[in-house]
């Protein structure tokens, strides 16, 4: 596999873990080369992106590579996020959203661990929408992201504080966690904001 194929599998790689990162043992573990060698081909990397213009760049964090959108094109992610075809949530991001409410703070791994499927892309819509963020870093290898609900989520939902979510049995079987989901979100219906509130909520 010449340097052109590792860079790609790498770029590949990056985008599988996520926000968790990899670092360059981990990748050298993967591709079977020396660390080193490994840390240097994602600096190629990192220059053809940048050099080519491309939508993803590659970040250092806490020792660990990610693979991240570029700071510059913030503007129209926000535009995507808040567009009105979008203002609903998705099945698998309500899904995502209660396990956060009521796990916090938990990493990708355990809301996946929950939901039996990938969550990256319904924690992104999530963050977009600043229903959940960031809270803190678990004490754990590549020190992944550990996420819990923003104040918007509690506006949103009208609740004046998370010891108010109702009692839910979310968790106690992964067959009806769907059904759970759309059980808890329609108790929560009869106070739910648009986002639209909340957006102007937040700017006055």
């Amino acid at each position: 596999m010449d340097s052109a194929q590792m860079k790609s599998v790498i770029e590949g790689l990056l985008f599988v873990a996520g926000d968790e990162g990899l670092d360059a043992k981990q990748l050298a573990e993967v591709l079977e080369m020396d660390a080193a060698f490994a840390a240097e081909l994602v600096r190629e990397l990192q220059d053809e992106l940048k050099r080519q213009r491309r939508g993803l760049q590659i970040v250092q964090l806490a020792g660990t590579y990610q693979l991240t959108t570029v700071p510059e094109h913030a503007l129209y992610f926000e535009r995507l996020a808040y567009s009105p075809s979008r203002s609903s949530l998705s099945q698998a991001a309500l899904e995502t959203l209660a396990i956060v409410a009521y796990r916090q703070p938990i990493t990708r791994v355990g809301i996946e661990e929950i939901r039996g499927v990938k969550a990256d892309r319904a924690i992104q819509t999530l963050v977009a929408k600043d229903l959940i963020q960031e809270v803190d870093r678990a004490d754990a290898p590549g020190r992944p992201i550990l996420y819990g609900t923003t104040k918007s989520f509690l506006d949103y939902f009208g609740l004046p504080s998370l010891a108010e979510l109702p009692e839910t049995s979310l968790f106690e079987s992964e067959d009806s966690l769907e059904e759970e989901t759309r059980m808890l979100f329609e108790k929560l219906d009869g106070t739910q904001m648009t986002f639209e509130d909340v957006s102007s909520a937040r700017e006055s």
